[in-house]
């Protein structure tokens, strides 16, 4: 009997809830994910960024998931070999996106690494004390819509080895949400 009364004040009472229009909180445009020419993923990378607060501009970072295809070294009996590979990258940075908000014209500016799966001659950065990880940088224009969809970004992308900074650049498109 007990079970029969609390089961028709539950449906009773949900009569009087409502659900709000929308997500609460949700902040257009927080959120990009993004295939990158070039850039932190070396060749080409499939990425997420996100920012840290709920804004579209400030703190964030990205996490990507691409590949590049550059030369294997190997040495036999004092003979260089070079075999054509392809391995995997896996870019992460935390960057700043500066701007206004009211206008979907940004710039980023951003540092990490990208981990790269095997020790590959990528311009050139190659040794055998090294490790298969390279510093990155990142200061791309950036225009993103201020309630979310296509976006897009470009710019100037060093990346670092060796003591070594090799300029590089990136271009990007993707969906902003």
């Amino acid at each position: 009997m007990k079970r029969i009364f609390f089961v028709c004040l539950a449906l009773v009472s949900s009569s009087f809830l409502f659900a709000q229009p929308g997500a609460v909180g949700k902040i257009p445009g927080r959120t990009q994910f993004y295939a990158e020419l070039g850039g932190a993923g070396i060749l080409f990378s499939a990425n997420i960024d996100t920012r840290f607060a709920k804004s579209s501009l400030g703190w964030g970072g990205r996490v990507g998931l691409g590949f590049v295809t550059a030369d294997e070294v190997t040495v036999i009996s004092g003979n260089y070999n070079y075999e054509l590979r392809s391995v995997v990258t896996i870019p992460a940075q935390v960057n700043y996106v500066f701007g206004k908000g009211d206008s979907p014209h940004t710039f980023e500016v951003g540092a990490g690494v990208t981990y790269v799966g095997k020790k590959l001659e990528i311009f050139n950065f190659y040794d055998d004390k090294t490790s298969n990880v390279f510093g990155t940088a990142s200061f791309m224009y950036r225009r993103q819509p201020l309630k979310g969809g296509f976006t897009w970004r470009i710019g100037f992308t060093p990346l670092v080895a060796k003591g070594y900074i090799q300029p590089s650049g990136g271009v990007s498109v993707g969906y902003s949400f």
